[in-house]
């Protein structure tokens, strides 16, 4: 069956455009654990240790933004480096899921 012009599949997939983006957002989001990290004076092994994950270098690959925070971890993350859960949640969504944030909370600065 013959598609009308207006049904053409896009050549480009928008989540690929968007991917550099998440990238960075990932990259900045993990900067900023990074420095909350050193701000409570731990290690990557010292924070997996509390958090009870097997390997430290996941806390690399999350501050390296190769990698995101698991939701399931996030209260916990936060109370480890001593930031409050709801702080610290709605601060990571705003560089993990963006336009959710947006819709959440509007365009409040950072």
């Amino acid at each position: 069956m013959k598609r009308a012009k207006h049904q053409d599949v896009p050549a480009v997939h928008p989540a690929a455009k968007a991917a550099p983006e998440a990238r960075e957002l990932r990259k900045q989001a993990g900067d900023w654990l990074k420095l909350r990290r050193a701000d409570a004076g731990l290690s990557q092994a010292d924070l997996a240790a509390r958090l009870k994950l097997k390997y430290y270098t996941f806390i690399s690959q999350v501050e390296n933004g190769f990698s995101r925070v698991p939701t399931e971890l996030m209260g916990a993350w936060a109370e480890e480096l001593g930031l409050e859960q709801r702080v610290f949640t709605r601060h990571l969504l705003m560089y993990y899921e963006p336009e959710l944030y947006r819709l959440l909370f509007g365009a409040e600065s950072k």
